[in-house]
């Protein structure tokens, strides 16, 4: 039953995310974002990555020696020399000396799994006050194992002995107490059972003080003092 009142129907309002609008909303498009690369990352990634090849390859070393050092047992081989006998020390009157030493070196190796080859291209060099008295070569040949072996070296050479070297050379000669010094240069080859290794040079220094430098007469000597180095 109407009560005699008309009513109007709702109105339905569809709300637009334009706020309402009737104009239709712009095209956005939408970007994708990227994030920059981290640098200081891919920098920490490369120091840890070189950190631990270097810190590998430190162990593989300290391995290796350690294998090294329990299968060979390496000592060092010892020099020394046992007597100096004098061929020849001859002053001329152009005040050149011409001088004759045989020199008996021992060398000694102690190893028992480790052999020495001594090449060719050696030096044994006699100095007095600076001034080089004579010279020659070391005999190559291959040590073995816990082997000493001794050597006759003789060296030959002509040198100035000014008034000056004749003067000192009277007084230590007279005090009995005339000081050399012989250097030694001989390549060497060390052998590990069959396996030769690379080639590095020795070098040995002995300084000695004798009681005189007479021909014919036997060289005492006072003292002596050894020092060996290597180089490759």
């Amino acid at each position: 039953m109407n009560d005699g009142h008309h009513q109007n129907p709702s109105k339905y309002v569809m709300l637009s995310e334009n706020g309402g609008s009737l104009r239709p909303q712009p095209y956005r498009r939408n970007v994708p974002r990227y994030s920059a690369p981290q640098r200081g990352c891919s920098c920490m990634k490369c120091l840890c990555c070189c950190f631990c090849f270097f810190f590998i390859l430190i162990l593989l070393m300290v391995g290796l020696t350690y294998f090294f050092f329990n299968l060979y047992h390496p000592k060092v081989p010892s020099y020394k020399v046992q007597g100096l006998d004098v061929g020849a020390f001859n002053v001329h009157q152009d005040f050149s000396l011409y001088t004759e030493f045989i020199v008996n070196v021992k060398a000694e190796n102690p190893n028992e799994k480790i052999g020495i080859t001594y090449g060719k291209d050696s030096s044994v060099v006699v100095v007095y006050s600076d001034s080089t008295l004579c010279s020659g070569p070391l005999p190559a040949f291959h040590q073995g194992y816990k082997n000493t072996t001794m050597m006759k070296v003789v060296l030959k050479g002509r040198s100035e002995f000014d008034p000056g070297l004749q003067t000192t050379f009277m007084d230590n000669n007279s005090t009995g107490r005339i000081p050399l010094l012989i250097m030694v240069r001989v390549p060497v080859t060390v052998t590990l059972g069959d396996l030769p290794m690379r080639q590095v040079v020795i070098l040995v220094n002995c300084s000695l003080v004798v009681d005189s430098i007479t021909p014919k007469k036997k060289v005492g000597i006072i003292s002596s003092k050894y020092s060996i180095s290597a180089s490759l």
